[in-house]
């Protein structure tokens, strides 16, 4: 059950860079100087990008544990 802890370990890390991505994302556009509108227009476009990021950070960690419980 190796591969599935280090496939695991990949997910959580490709969701981990989506989730920096959104942080980085939303800070520039923060730093840009926008109006409240456009701002929110902005974050409203990222929000399914972060929970999508999020939902493969957790599920890779899910992997993590569960390859750790089988082996």
């Amino acid at each position: 059950m190796e591969w599935l802890i280090w496939l695991g370990a990949l997910v959580s890390l490709i969701g981990l860079a989506g989730l920096v991505w959104c942080i980085v994302k939303v800070w520039k556009a923060r730093k840009a100087g926008l109006d409240d509108d456009t701002l929110r227009e902005e974050i409203r476009k990222v929000v399914p990008l972060n929970t999508g990021a999020l939902f493969l950070s957790v599920l890779g960690l899910m992997l993590v544990v569960v390859g750790i419980l089988l082996g």
